[in-house]
């Protein structure tokens, strides 16, 4: 999650017993940390490789479920884990207010906050190709990841933090229906399309007929301009495809997600009471929902997570909405907060938790493996063994990130 950078992160553990800071304009709400470390946690809890565990009970619909929601979806549909991007780029946006409040506050001018914005812009473009690039021979440069969508997109995102509402709300929905037209527009592929040649089997499941066609993976508006863009770039290989069908130009689209963040955040941050933003947050989000799927079951347009469709910003906003107005109600409407703890301290030091799963994770993989590898095999049985192993990685990337929240280190971009 970005967007802890933009905050301000002088914390200790006091603070989760105060629902807000009650800095004038400037409010920190808890629950967006909360929300924000579960986004991390899900990220790092791929390591317990649980589809793959899964697999081990084939006739078993817990399992099943468990494995559908901890990976992604192979085309489209919509599961947990695929919520985890929208979840990331939806809390930039929430956080934007709050951030321009306090840097207002401070007195930096406009000129200042916009050159701090395009700084953070490229580094995160450029802290994306890094992290992308580890073990490559060269420079691995592609636009697809999390850092890099939201870089692309923020300069944007940061100028339309000081437009009106009804600016942002316009944006997003020229956003929407400019990028589904985009799609409509370019020629579907023709029935003889060698589809073997992107790396998509003839007779795949998920190709669509007819209109959806427009949809089809790595044979789209955004695999064509794959196929240019990125071969502007030094590559071992020429550009061909995607094997994932993950696209550069999904960060048009991303940039809607945060600008739903947007428009949330200012909910928030603004005047009325709890329940009334409560209330507004539910709303808001049946309502996306709603809409989402009738896009998909009109035939309009799918909800497809891989090249980030018009109908999928609708959809996972949605849940994202949703799963937020959960956290709002427990820890800012009831004041439910202690519970929240846990995630508090993954939440706050995002930008590290990022950083340590791309870079650590193998590093302290092995060492559990070297020093402890055989009583982890004898505790969880060959099945469960992944399970313990990866929780017990991520237990230390906690146990590094509670140190961190009690010495006030929040890595920040």
């Amino acid at each position: 999650m970005i967007e802890s950078a933009q905050l301000e992160s002088a914390v200790d553990e006091g603070a989760v017993a105060a629902p807000e800071r009650k800095a004038e304009g400037s409010t920190r709400l808890l629950s967006l940390d909360a929300f924000r470390g579960l986004v991390m946690t899900l990220m790092l809890a791929e390591r317990m490789r649980l589809p793959e565990v899964a697999r081990a009970f084939p006739h078993s619909a817990l399992w099943g479920s468990i494995a559908f929601n901890t990976e992604h979806v192979e085309w489209q549909g919509c599961s947990l884990h695929d919520l985890i991007q929208p979840g990331f780029s939806f809390l930039v946006g929430a956080a934007l207010p709050f951030s321009i409040a306090s840097r207002k506050r401070k007195g930096q001018t406009f000129g200042q906050m916009l050159g701090h914005a395009v700084r953070r812009a490229l580094l995160l473009i450029f802290l994306g190709i890094f992290l992308r690039s580890l073990g490559s021979r060269q420079t691995y440069f592609t636009f697809e990841d999390t850092l890099t969508q939201i870089g692309l997109g923020y300069v944007f995102l940061f100028l339309l933090g000081f437009a009106r509402v009804r600016t942002q709300v316009v944006a997003l929905v020229l956003i929407l229906i400019c990028f589904w037209a985009a799609f409509a527009l370019y020629p579907a592929p023709a029935p003889q399309f060698d589809y073997s040649r992107v790396g998509v089997p003839p007779n795949w499941d998920h190709n669509y007929s007819g209109f959806l066609s427009h949809w089809n993976k790595n044979s789209n508006l955004s695999w064509a301009f794959d196929v240019w863009f990125l071969n502007l770039f030094p590559r071992e290989q020429p550009f061909v495809f995607n094997e994932g069908g993950w696209s550069t130009l999904s960060f048009i689209p991303t940039l809607g997600t945060m600008i739903l963040g947007l428009l949330t955040g200012e909910c928030l941050k603004g005047k009325g009471s709890k329940e009334q933003k409560l209330r507004g947050l539910v709303i808001a989000g049946a309502a996306l929902m709603l809409l989402g799927l009738l896009c998909q079951w009109a035939g309009i347009c799918p909800i497809v997570k891989r090249v980030w469709t018009s109908a999928y910003t609708l959809y996972s906003g949605s849940w994202v909405l949703l799963i937020l107005a959960g956290f709002y109600a427990l820890i800012e409407w009831k004041g439910w907060q202690r519970w929240a703890f846990p995630l508090v301290v993954v939440g706050m030091n995002s930008i590290a938790v990022y950083v340590m799963a791309w870079t650590m994770t193998g590093f302290f993989g092995n060492a559990l493996d070297r020093h402890l590898g055989k009583v982890i095999s004898v505790m969880a049985g060959a099945t469960f063994q992944p399970v313990l192993h990866g929780f017990a990685v991520m237990l230390i990337f906690w146990f590094i990130l509670l140190w961190m929240y009690r010495r006030k280190i929040f890595l920040r971009i």
